[in-house]
């Protein structure tokens, strides 16, 4: 607790809100509510960011049993130069947010301003997540793998591009060792989508096959000191080594090269039905236009000689005596 007090003591210091810091960086007004101070460059998030994290924080107190009395510092900013000052320069390029746990906060990139990928829904849910996660663990380190998991786990994150960069993973058996994962700033783009991907479907994996108690189980675990072998093998009955190979098996049945297969042959279907719906629009469309210009045509005639279709010049059944 005492080096949460520190932190939040050098982040004042360093960011008044409505102020500009030593190197000139503006950082928006405060805006408190019950659970969360907010620094938003675009108030319209407001009430969206509140309404979100409130419901997550909800679900994580369910779920993990601890209290998350705190109050959370949430920055959602426009200005690059601002958002790399806040995180001091500790993240990747590909990354959209980040959190702080020491320091009690959440900084993520404006959607209004850059291109950050996932809703702005999924990042606040993901990165409060890691506050929860690391509040219960306290001073002690969680695994990377558990930490991510939990945090995709819980902003429900999983897509189909994860699908698939599993399944590309999966046919030649690269999977990444759950301890390697630690490593996951220093990943290429590419190599960290797998990464986040396993540490999701890891967690998954303790949810289906040990419940989700196994889940603050093994955050209590951490929290008391325990070492992650022993606070396993108290979540799940299973050491790391044991899990880890549990966990590859699943893995390994879930993406191998019969699942990549199904998985891209559904997609070039799904892709081959939207072309055929598109083109079927099209028709219908350029018909109904066809039809549009028959009529007006009809209405902007100079020839009113119905009496024959066939040969309209010919029959003079309408007493067109000018015409001799």
């Amino acid at each position: 607790m005492i080096r949460n007090i520190l932190y939040t003591c050098m982040l004042a210091l360093c960011l008044l809100p409505g102020t500009a810091d030593a190197a000139g960086y503006n950082i928006p007004d405060s805006v408190v509510r019950t659970h969360f101070t907010f620094y938003m460059d675009n108030p319209r998030h407001l009430d969206q960011a509140d309404s979100v994290l409130t419901g997550t924080r909800q679900q994580l107190i369910e779920l993990l049993g601890d209290s998350l009395s705190y109050n959370a510092k949430v920055y959602v900013l426009e200005d690059l130069q601002a958002f790399e000052m806040l995180i001091r320069g500790l993240f990747p390029d590909w990354g959209a947010a980040a959190a702080f746990p020491q320091r009690g906060l959440i900084a993520i990139k404006s959607p209004d301003k850059f291109n950050i990928r996932k809703p702005l829904n999924q990042l606040l849910a993901h990165e409060y997540t890691h506050l929860a996660v690391a509040d219960m663990a306290g001073i002690n380190r969680v695994p990377r793998w558990f930490d991510e998991g939990m945090a995709m786990f819980i902003s429900t994150e999983w897509g189909w591009s994860d699908n698939l960069a599993m399944g590309r993973v999966g046919v030649f058996g690269d999977f990444i060792p759950l301890m390697e994962i630690e490593q996951v700033n220093r990943f290429g783009e590419g190599k960290a989508h797998v990464a986040y991907s396993q540490s999701y479907l890891a967690v998954k994996y303790m949810v289906d096959n040990y419940g989700k108690g196994s889940l603050s189980r093994f955050l209590r675990e951490i929290g008391r000191g325990r070492k992650v072998d022993a606070a396993l093998t108290t979540a799940t009955g299973s050491n790391f080594l044991e899990f880890q190979e549990e966990f590859n098996q699943h893995l390994a049945k879930q993406f191998n090269l019969i699942t990549v297969f199904m998985d891209t042959m559904v997609l070039w279907l799904g892709l081959a039905v939207i072309v055929v719906i598109g083109a079927f629009m099209r028709y219908r469309k350029k018909r109904s236009y066809y039809k549009k210009w028959e009529e007006e045509e009809k209405l902007h005639s100079t020839d009113f000689d119905y009496g024959d279709p066939d040969n309209p010049e010919t029959t003079d059944d309408d007493g067109e005596s000018w015409r001799s």
